[in-house]
């Protein structure tokens, strides 16, 4: 893989590939599930104890010391499981994470039902390049040959082994000390058990699995990009037969664990991860990525980046609206462009139609929040929060400094700055009367277009006739502390 990230910890559809493969075994509800570790057993320890959180169920670990081969990591699994252990065995792979728990559960199923010591999951490949090969003599599963030591003869078969088995507990305590290294990687290959068992008489069972995808590996960021568009394809397949409408599959990618209601419509550029649930007829994208984000039924949001935030029933947001955590939408609500919200709620029919953040803060019902408002909430230190009633009105440009409240009914001017909490129904303002300064441009800023421009000005309106009776010139119609707001 070429990176820092240990191979089994590099994600696709909002899990890692180990992620995958633990999710797949856990579904079996297995007595005992463990993970053998090796390579960067610290990162991979870490994340077998978050999927054990995940789970609500034991994952165990594993160490294997030394990287000696397949037969090596399943012995130190082994002993990681009690001494009289009984039953089946099945060992997985961590970085096969398409293959889903279906599937296994037909490998236990055959392997239960012919008593067989060991059952290998196969399949057939067009270029069976890298994989082990199966051997058969009239039928039968004789034994595996990996790719480094296969002649010219048994290179051309083309089923292979996925190495995915399950074992009987017995045999495999009882055999896997008679593995050696006689192989060109000086390795103990778990495959070699397989030949052991025909060799002792022993039943091999084998399940083809007829889908080649679902035990495909994960050695390079190719296969890995190659993977995640086959899963993704798979779980929007899944998501469309049920009755959601994607309009353009290719540019639309969606996580295993997110949930969609029946008449959700997608649009090209959306992505959902994580936890992401969307309710009936709700409307996302274009060109919108949500995480961790609750969206209720009827709602639409477009061009949005979000993460932890919850919009209630046919609620609006956007477009270029930036939803951090802790963001809460009431029904009906609207948060429009360029509007960022972190840590607040805002209540059912209230609007933040544009220019805004919005940080700490409680927003009650049917209130409206001018442009280009800011909620003041960091002094430096501390975060404070503001509170705002219902059926409020706020100017253009109005600054709350936090702490503070607005009583309900309140309304604001354009440009005040909030430093006091406003009684309900009053209104509060904090802007002078506005001073004009004339001919400031030609005195301070001479040669500029700005100044020429200005100049240009006063020669046309001397040229022009007096104003008649009842005009008035621009700075006599102000109102000091007019409240406004661009909507």
């Amino acid at each position: 893989m070429r990176s820092a990230v240990p191979k089994v910890l590099h994600p696709i559809g909002g899990r890692s590939l180990l992620g995958h493969a633990v999710h797949a075994a856990a579904a079996l509800h297995p007595e005992h599930l463990v993970v053998v570790v090796g390579h960067a057993r610290e990162q991979v320890g870490s994340a077998v104890a978050g999927l054990g959180e995940e789970l609500a169920r034991p994952v165990l670990t594993a160490v294997q010391e030394q990287q000696l081969g397949t037969g090596d990591a399943v012995r130190a699994g082994l002993a990681a499981l009690p001494p009289d252990v009984r039953g089946t065995v099945l060992v997985s792979c961590g970085d096969v994470p398409l293959l889903d728990s279906t599937t296994l559960a037909a490998l236990l199923t055959e392997h239960t039902a012919v008593g067989a010591a060991v059952t290998l999951l196969t399949t057939e490949l067009d270029d069976p390049t890298g994989y082990g090969r199966i051997l058969r003599r009239a039928g039968s599963v004789t034994g595996i040959v990996e790719q480094r030591d296969a002649g010219p003869d048994q290179r051309a078969i083309t089923e292979v082994n996925s190495g995915v088995y399950a074992f009987d507990a017995a045999f495999l305590a009882a055999t896997i000390g008679r593995l050696d290294t006689e192989n060109s990687q000086n390795e103990l290959y778990l495959t070699d058990l397989v030949g052991i068992a025909a060799a002792d008489g022993a039943t091999v069972g084998a399940v083809r699995c007829p889908d080649e995808w679902l035990v495909r590996g994960v050695n390079d960021r190719v296969q890995l990009a190659e993977i995640r568009a086959e899963l993704n394809r798979r779980v929007l397949e899944r998501w469309m037969l049920a009755g959601v409408t994607v309009v353009d599959p290719p540019s639309t990618w969606v996580d295993v664990q997110v949930q969609l209601d029946a008449d959700v419509v997608l649009h090209p550029g959306t992505q959902l991860h994580g936890a992401t649930a969307v309710g009936t007829g709700a409307r996302i994208g274009p060109d919108t990525t949500l995480t961790d984000c609750e969206v209720g039924a009827g709602a639409t949001v477009v061009r949005t980046h979000g993460s932890g935030a919850v919009l209630a029933p046919r609620s609006s947001v956007g477009p270029f609206a930036f939803l951090r955590p802790g963001a809460r939408l009431g029904e009906g609500g609207k948060i429009g462009t360029f509007v960022e919200v972190k840590n607040a709620d805002i209540g059912a029919g209230s609007k933040v139609p544009h220019l805004t953040y919005v940080g700490d803060a409680s927003i009650g019902e049917m209130s409206n929040i001018g442009a280009s408002s800011v909620f003041v909430n960091y002094d430096g230190v501390n975060k404070h929060r503001t509170v705002i009633g219902s059926h409020v009105r706020t100017g253009s440009d109005t600054m709350f400094i936090a702490p503070v409240q607005v009583g309900d009914g309140a309304y604001t001017g354009a440009g005040t700055v909030l430093r006091n909490d406003v009684p309900p129904g009053a209104l509060a303002v904090s802007a002078g009367s506005q001073r004009t300064i004339e001919g400031w441009v030609r005195k301070n800023r001479p040669g500029t277009p700005a100044a020429d421009a200005a100049e240009k000005a006063d020669v046309s309106a001397a040229s022009d006739p007096a104003p008649g009776p009842g005009t008035q010139s621009a700075d006599q119609t102000g109102h000091p502390g007019r409240g406004g707001t661009a909507r």
